[in-house]
């Protein structure tokens, strides 16, 4: 068993409160005794009582991600990445993330007041933001600390990051355009969805400015999902004439595409160019390896906790609202049309 404070003010002839306090950091101790009192904890295994210290400071010391899923199940790996960039500075700092799965609706709410309520977190991190977002006004009403991952919107002043959408489907247009492709089908995401706005308005207009005819039948909405990518993709390829490029909303729908492609005996990057967006990790290693727009998602992770933590902390962010620019990275999956 761990020595108690009190075995350990006993043995170094002091009170309880003394080492209590030389332990937690207060100024008021002498940082000759805070020294002896730390080394003798260590030297004699203490291990501390954090629920104690969370009761004693009227802090969790844990941050709130409630993921919004729209199934049974959870694979989506862009928040396997959003969850590692989040849980690894949450832990650097002294924080312990708390997640949950809730689809979107009012048992979603409800979660949210969960968390805020009963004082089991001290922030919340919101993802996937949408229009008119119930999540965000409901923390912004509460005055209660968070940061988005994305922007909304609605007038409401609160702190985010975002990715520049419009721009990134831009870049992935302009490349298709210069290949030589004039028939290009989009795969949206659901049209609630902040970013889902911001790539489509970037593929419409784009394909406007390049003269580019868009047809409302090529024009999809999706759910972000690998099914979801193929049997939108596998309606396209039936029409006559079929695009030569398919632009998805995220990668998991441009991987569907793929499949689909491949099921119909053409080939990926000649018969059909297909690109996504996000650039996850198994974008790289696809077969072939998927032409997509990156966003750092393990960075802006790491960013929206440090300015969340930060907040919790009294600290002033230097910026509230910070806006990334994405990158076209071309791989094998995208190539000149041969009809």
């Amino acid at each position: 068993m761990p020595p108690r404070l009190k075995e350990i003010a006993e043995v170094l002839d002091l009170s309880v409160t003394t080492v209590s306090r030389a332990l937690a950091g207060y100024p008021d101790v002498a940082e000759k005794t805070r020294q002896r009192v730390v080394s003798k904890a260590q030297e004699m295994g203490y291990v501390p009582n954090v629920a104690a210290q969370h009761l004693q400071r009227q802090k969790a010391y844990a941050i709130g991600f409630i993921i919004p899923t729209f199934g049974p199940r959870f694979s989506d790996p862009f928040f396997s990445e959003l969850m590692a960039g989040i849980g690894n500075e949450a832990g650097r700092q002294g924080y312990d993330l708390l997640i949950s799965t809730v689809p979107p609706g009012p048992k979603e709410i409800e979660a949210y007041r969960l968390q805020t309520y009963s004082h089991r977190v001290d922030g919340m991190i919101v993802v996937r933001t949408r229009h008119n977002d119930p999540r965000i006004a409901f923390l912004v009403k509460n005055g209660f600390p968070f940061v988005a991952f994305g922007s909304c919107d609605e007038d409401l002043d609160f702190p985010f990051v975002d990715v520049d959408g419009e721009d990134g489907t831009r870049q992935a247009v302009e490349h298709l355009v210069k290949l030589g492709h004039r028939r290009i089908a989009y795969l949206s995401g659901p049209k609630e969805l902040t970013f889902s706005t911001h790539r489509l308005r970037g593929f419409l207009n784009t394909m406007r400015e390049k003269g580019m005819p868009v047809r409302d039948e090529w024009v999809l909405e999706g759910k972000l999902t690998e099914s979801s990518g193929h049997d939108l993709v596998g309606k396209l390829l039936d029409s006559d004439p079929r695009p030569t490029a398919v632009i998805a909303a995220n990668d998991l729908m441009a991987f569907g595409a793929m499949a689909a492609v491949q099921e119909q005996g053409l080939q990926i990057g000649g018969d059909v160019s297909v690109a996504g967006f996000d650039d996850i990790p198994l974008a790289a290693y696809s077969h072939p390896a998927l032409t997509t727009v990156h966003q750092p998602i393990y960075q802006i992770a790491t960013m929206v906790t440090n300015m969340l933590i930060r907040l919790l902390n009294g600290e002033p962010l230097e910026e509230r609202v910070r806006w990334i620019k994405p990158r076209l990275v071309v791989r094998k999956s995208t190539g000149r049309p041969v009809s």
